[in-house]
């Protein structure tokens, strides 16, 4: 997953593999300013399941302003709204599970 940050969003975006279909892929606004992701390819035995969590600074971003977009190339773009252009507030990590 990469991301890119401006100050008025920060662009989380991921290639998916293909068969991949957007009802396999779940976003999620949790507490502390935490994105998770998962997506599972239900019909594959291996290679099936990715997973991301993303933590932000509270102070940095709206999390009610989450979109996501997938797009039918597998390409995932997830939106985060900034609050105010802040400088200074650390950078958001990403991590994955496995």
């Amino acid at each position: 997953m990469r991301l890119r940050s401006t100050p008025a969003e920060h662009t989380l975006s991921v290639r998916l593999p293909q068969g991949l279909a957007p009802e396999m892929v779940t976003v999620c606004a949790k507490k502390g300013a935490r994105l998770s992701v998962v997506a599972d390819l239900w019909h594959r035995e291996s290679d099936c399941h990715y997973e991301w969590e993303v933590a932000f600074s509270p102070a940095d971003v709206d999390m009610m302003s989450v979109r996501a977009v997938f797009d039918p190339d597998g390409l995932l773009v997830i939106h985060v709204r900034r609050k105010s252009i802040m400088d200074g507030l650390p950078s958001p990590k990403i991590c994955t599970p496995y």
